[in-house]
């Protein structure tokens, strides 16, 4: 029972960053873009090298364990790309101006930690940078628009959740690099949510209080999982079967390596110059390396 606090623990550190992320956007007149794109690319870095070196490996010697050789193996794969199809199908569900994800303008968040900043020109911020999120459309039915964020936020951050328990649970030793990978990541998301939400309802008590709900998202996946392998694999003994870890560790995988494709790298490469990117991403694959090389 220890190992399921521990997992849910580096869950809630992990969703609990956006909080960080959103003190950051009301508090700091000038965010370090760099910063911010070399922490993603980290984020990236870790995910994929555990993702492709330890996870998928494990799930595939279990799953050969069970069902043999090639059979297994055909089962790790289908289980990664089912994990990216999971996940893609929760992504496709939010609309790209509520995506937390996105990058916002200077002016965007300037009226977050200044009263007195003039509300930006959305128009003419949308014409320079077609890649920045739009609020023009901002005097819309307020509470409506800023419920239906929150829920698009929650729902992009649930299979983080779960991918951080579920890994943490089966091996607390890539929990921990997952999890701050995650909460990395999640510092960007909080200053990006906070901006959407603000103009959604007009309060920044309201944004501050979404920004930090919309990483609760997190443990409340990695719940509704352990309930799951209770319930329904878990039996009498609470112990999950080789072969169902096998299958949730493949698409743990996937949707890692989704979460790093689709949405930090370009969030790096957005918030960063030159090769920043790039540098967070093998500085992130080197300490995954060497933190598993010594656990060894």
């Amino acid at each position: 029972m220890s190992g399921v606090w521990f997992a849910l623990g580096l869950t809630v550190f992990a969703g609990l960053a956006t909080g960080v992320g959103s003190t950051i956007a009301f508090f700091a007149k000038r965010t370090n873009y760099r910063f911010l794109s070399i922490s993603t690319g980290f984020s990236a870095g870790v995910m994929l090298y555990v993702s492709f070196v330890e996870i998928l490996a494990k799930g595939a010697t279990a799953l050969e364990e069970a069902y043999g050789d090639p059979l297994g193996h055909w089962v790790n794969v289908g289980s990664f790309f089912a994990g990216i199809l999971f996940v893609g199908l929760i992504d496709n569900l939010i609309p790209s101006a509520e995506n937390p994800h996105e990058v916002h303008a200077e002016a965007e968040r300037a009226p977050l930690y200044d009263e007195n900043a003039p509300v930006p020109d959305f128009d003419a911020i949308a014409a320079e940078n077609p890649h920045l999120h739009d609020h023009g459309a901002h005097d819309r039915k307020l509470l409506r628009m800023g419920l239906f964020t929150a829920l698009a936020i929650g729902i992009h951050n649930f299979p983080e959740g779960l991918a951080t328990f579920l890994a943490a649970l089966q091996d607390p030793s890539l929990g921990i690099p997952i999890a701050v990978a995650i909460a990395l990541h999640n510092i960007p998301e909080g200053i990006s949510v906070s901006v959407p939400i603000y103009y959604a309802t007009g309060s920044r008590m309201k944004a501050y209080f979404y920004s930090c709900l919309s990483g609760l998202a997190e443990p409340v996946g990695a719940i509704i999982a352990y309930l799951g392998i209770r319930l329904f694999v878990g039996g009498e003994t609470n112990v999950v079967p080789p072969q169902v870890m096998g299958i949730m560790f493949g698409g743990v995988a996937g949707i890692m390596v989704y979460i790093s494709l689709d949405e930090l790298l370009p969030t790096s490469r957005a918030y960063g110059k030159g090769h920043d990117s790039l540098l967070g991403l093998l500085a992130g694959m080197l300490v995954m390396a060497l933190s598993l090389l010594l656990m060894r």
